[in-house]
C-alpha cells in the first residue's frame, strides 16, 4: 500500500457559474426595479480522484469529474497541489487524461494489470477520496466481470466490486493484490447516494488504450472500426438459429468496403469469439474489439448456417476525411450548433447506421439559439426550407439566409420530424 497510495491523487475541478436570481425572469420585476448589469458569479467545484499512470505526470480520471471545468487542480497524497491541463477527453469510455503543469520531477505511478485475467472472487482495494474526507482505502472482492447493463458509457463492460465506493471515488484506482491497476472506479448503484456494495470500474485494458492515445498526442482516441452493425441474440433468434442458449453477437448489416466486408463477414453471421475469447453479446464484442491494438488483425470465430468459420479482420480506424466540422454563427435556429458531415468515423461515434448520409449535430453550446429551440446532439438535418442538406456547407449557407419562417426536416432516434419555427 505504501507503494500504491502516492500514485492516487485528488482531482478538483472548478467552473464559474452565474448566480441568477429567478425574480429577474419576471418582466414586471425588471421594469420596476431595473436589471443589474452583471449577475454575481459563483465558483462551482466538483471533486473526484485520479491515478498517475506515467512518471512525467499523466493522470487518468473520469470525464464526468472534470466536465465543463475552467480550471483543474490535482492534489497529491503529500498535500502538494498542481494545476493540470486536459490532454484528452473520451466521453465514450468516461475517461479523461490530464497532465500536471510545471512539473519537472518523476512521479510515482501505477502499472496496469491485464484485466482479462481477473477472476470473480479476487481481492481488490479501492483507493480514492470519498466525500472529500481525504485519501481512503477500502477492500472487497470482484463480484462480477463483464457487466454490460450499467448504461453509463458506450462501452458496456465493467468490473463489479463490493469494495466501498462513494461519491468522490470517481476516477480513483481499483487495485489488485500485486499493487497493479485493475480498473478506474467510475460509478455506484445506490438508492441512498452512499455505497451499497455495488460499484463499477472501467477495466485496465480499456484505460490503457485511452492513455496510449493521449501519450501519442491524439485529441481523440483511435480505435479499430469493424464496419458492421451487431444485434443481441434474443431467445426467439436463438430458437430460429438452433442455438442451445441466446449468446453471441448477430451481424445485422455490413458496410461495403469496410474491414468486416473485406474479411468476408456477412449478415446473419453469429460472432461467438474474438482472438479465442468468448463473446456473450454485442457489448462484450465492442469492448474486446476496441481494446485490440491498431495495425494487426483480429481472429473472429463465427457460426454461419450452423458451421464454424474463422475470419481475420484488419484492425484499422474508420475513414474520417470530409468531416468539415464547423459551428453555425449566423442568426438562425442553428446558431451555436456544431455540425459535421457524416463520415464512417462520425457514424461510429454517434451510433448511427454506417450508411447514414447528410449532416449531423455533434455538439451544442449551452446558452445558444440551437439549445433554446431544442436541437440535440445526434440530430441529422435532412433539409432546411426545402433545400436538401448533404454537407456542412449547405447548412451554413441556409442558416445565413434571413427567413421569417424556418421549415426544417430532421431525423432523431430513427424518427423523421418536421419542424416549423418563426424567424
Amino acid at each position: 500500500m505504501q507503494r500504491v497510495q502516492p500514485a492516487v491523487v485528488n482531482v478538483y475541478a472548478a467552473k464559474m457559474v452565474q448566480n441568477r436570481n429567478p425574480l429577474l425572469d419576471d418582466p414586471i420585476f425588471r421594469r420596476f426595479f431595473g436589471v443589474p448589469g452583471q449577475q454575481p458569479e459563483q465558483m462551482q467545484r466538483s471533486l473526484g480522484s485520479g491515478v498517475i499512470v506515467d512518471a512525467s505526470g499523466l493522470v487518468v480520471t473520469n470525464v464526468h469529474v472534470i466536465e465543463g471545468a475552467d480550471q483543474v487542480k490535482v492534489s497529491l497524497s503529500d498535500k502538494r497541489e498542481f494545476e493540470a491541463e486536459i490532454l484528452l477527453k473520451d466521453s465514450r469510455t468516461d475517461l479523461a487524461v490530464l497532465r500536471l503543469k510545471d512539473s519537472k520531477e518523476k512521479f510515482p505511478t501505477l502499472d496496469f494489470t491485464n484485466s482479462d485475467e481477473l477472476l470473480v472472487g479476487d481481492v481488490v482495494l479501492a483507493i480514492g477520496n470519498p466525500f472529500g474526507v481525504g485519501q481512503t482505502v477500502t477492500h472487497g472482492i470482484i463480484s462480477a466481470l463483464a457487466r454490460t447493463q450499467v448504461g453509463i458509457t458506450d462501452y458496456q463492460f465493467f468490473i463489479q466490486t463490493d469494495a466501498a465506493i462513494n461519491p468522490g471515488n470517481s476516477g480513483g484506482a481499483l487495485v489488485d493484490m500485486s499493487g497493479k491497476l485493475a480498473g478506474i472506479n467510475t460509478a455506484i448503484y445506490s438508492r441512498s447516494g452512499g455505497s451499497q456494495g455495488i460499484g463499477f470500474a472501467i477495466p485496465a485494458n480499456m484505460v490503457r488504450v485511452v492513455v496510449a492515445s493521449a501519450k501519442g498526442g491524439g485529441k481523440a482516441v483511435k480505435r479499430p472500426w469493424l464496419g458492421a452493425r451487431l444485434q443481441a441474440v434474443t431467445p426467439d433468434i436463438a430458437d430460429s438459429l438452433g442455438l442451445r442458449s441466446p449468446t453471441g453477437a448477430l451481424v445485422a448489416s455490413v458496410v461495403a468496403n469496410g474491414p468486416a466486408a473485406k474479411a468476408g463477414l456477412k449478415s446473419s453471421d453469429l460472432i461467438v469469439a474474438i482472438d479465442g475469447q468468448t463473446v456473450d453479446d454485442p457489448n462484450a464484442f465492442d469492448y474486446r474489439f476496441a481494446t485490440r491494438p491498431l495495425g494487426g488483425t483480429a481472429q473472429i470465430d463465427v457460426q454461419r448456417g450452423g458451421k464454424p468459420a474463422r475470419l481475420a479482420v484488419a484492425l484499422e480506424t474508420a475513414p474520417d476525411t470530409g468531416r468539415n466540422e464547423l459551428v453555425i454563427t449566423a442568426r438562425s435556429p442553428f446558431q451555436g450548433a456544431k455540425v459535421s458531415t457524416i463520415t464512417p468515423a462520425v457514424a461510429d461515434e454517434l451510433h448511427l447506421d454506417a450508411d447514414t448520409e447528410g449532416v449531423v449535430i455533434t455538439d451544442i453550446g449551452g446558452d445558444t439559439a440551437a439549445a433554446g429551440v431544442g436541437f440535440q446532439k445526434g440530430d441529422i438535418i435532412l433539409s432546411v426550407n426545402n433545400q436538401k442538406i448533404s454537407k456542412t456547407g449547405d447548412i451554413e449557407k441556409a442558416a445565413a439566409e434571413r427567413q421569417r419562417i424556418w421549415r426544417i426536416t430532421l431525423v432523431r432516434g430513427g424518427q423523421q420530424i418536421n419542424v416549423t419555427l418563426g424567424g
